[in-house]
């Protein structure tokens, strides 16, 4: 059993691996910088919002416990299936959602990669849940922030004694908490998770809490419109061959000084800073105007055919307010060159399949991402939303 902090030394990558994954992280950042360039603010909000449900959904199939993206977005507006299983699921994708917003409104407060912050998402999340909702597998209630007090074995991985847990959070701390540069962090960040997930803190939900933990690390990076929980679950196995990765003991003097592999490290870090590449690449790709004005041009000629108050004089204005935001009503009706009669048709239409948004009824107008336009507007971004429901 593991109960001494040096059992899972390295806990930071040895200078040369350190040499070896600066650039690589350095070339994370300046890609993620860049896509603010992309959109507009108002814009980057709906993404976000996207990219937040899309956390839910793959944070929780990860776990094995994913409702239907558009179960999600029902849940979102109150509405809760009549089966009590599915139910349950609407209402844990709820929780993970609230406890991504608080925990990112904290940042400011907190360190994202401290113990506390750790232990904040598990109780942010867990608290949102009724008990019934919140059993483990096993049945146990999972107290929210709580850490466990039993011994557990993961797979083939027998984790610290539940007595020592504070003292491997005291010198996670140590190492992980100091506020560095973006590139330091999104490194640091890769090597939270894993020793977090190797120490288990929590009897259940630990996944969970350190994904969360994850997207927050990266939030002033990311700003929120990519994360990593997306990547991780496009290939769970990937994700857990290189967790397993770095549970192994050290392989001989080329191996490290530390307990655990330095090349398992290795190998899961390098794993994470590729799902974080991926992940910002995607995302640069589905921001670049010109893709952005052929995919808004596809959609509307596709709706045209089908629906005669869609009009292809929509194309133009929509792709402004997708890239330089919000228009009044009268200029977005001006910039189609339609009649004011079939430009307000157009414009309802257009509100009401939710490709415009608004907060008033006469407000100004800005751009809407439906899930049911996300095969076409951003493609492969979040493709369950076409799966059918059962």
């Amino acid at each position: 059993m593991y109960s001494e902090i040096h059992q899972f030394e390295p806990t930071l990558p040895s200078d040369r691996l350190w040499t070896e994954l600066y650039p690589i992280a350095e070339k994370i950042v300046i890609d993620s910088t860049r896509l603010t360039e992309k959109a507009h603010a108002t814009t980057r909000s709906v993404i976000r919002e996207l990219v937040r449900q899309m956390n839910s959904y793959y944070s929780n199939r990860i776990e094995g416990q994913s409702t239907h993206p558009l179960n999600i977005a029902d849940a979102l507006k109150r509405h809760f299936s009549h089966r009590p299983d599915e139910a349950r699921l609407q209402r844990i994708a709820l929780a993970h959602i609230g406890a991504e917003q608080a925990l990112e409104q904290a940042l400011g407060d907190h360190s994202p990669l401290s113990s506390g912050f750790l232990i904040g998402a598990h109780r942010e999340m867990y608290q949102r849940l009724a008990p019934e909702d919140r059993l483990s597998d096993d049945g146990l209630e999972i107290m929210p922030g709580q850490l466990r007090n039993k011994e557990v074995k993961v797979g083939e991985h027998v984790a610290p004694t539940a007595e020592s847990i504070p003292r491997f959070l005291s010198r996670m701390n140590q190492q992980y908490e100091p506020i560095r540069g973006e590139t330091q962090t999104l490194i640091i960040a890769a090597c939270a998770h894993h020793r977090g997930a190797w120490v288990h803190p929590f009897l259940d939900g630990n996944g969970r809490a350190l994904r969360l933990q994850s997207h927050c690390a990266l939030w002033k990076l990311s700003e929120g419109l990519w994360s990593p929980s997306r990547g991780f679950a496009r290939d769970t196995s990937k994700y857990y061959e290189a967790l397993n990765a770095a549970d192994r003991m050290r392989e001989g003097d080329y191996d490290g000084r530390g307990n655990l592999s330095q090349q398992g490290f290795s190998t899961w870090i390098l794993y994470f800073l590729s799902i974080c590449q991926d992940q910002v690449s995607y995302m640069s790709k589905m921001l670049d105007l010109d893709g952005v004005r052929k995919r808004i041009e596809a959609l509307i000629i596709m709706r045209s055919l089908n629906n005669k108050d869609y009009r292809t004089e929509a194309i133009l204005p929509l792709m402004h307010v997708f890239a330089l935001g919000p228009v009044t009503r009268g200029d977005f009706s001006q910039m189609t060159g339609l009649g004011e009669r079939t430009a307000r048709t157009l414009i309802a239409k257009l509100l009401e399949d939710g490709l415009l948004l608004s907060d008033h009824r006469v407000g100004p107008v800005r751009m809407g991402l439906p899930l049911d336009a996300l095969n076409v507007l951003f493609p492969a971004l979040y493709p369950e939303v076409n799966q059918p429901l059962i």
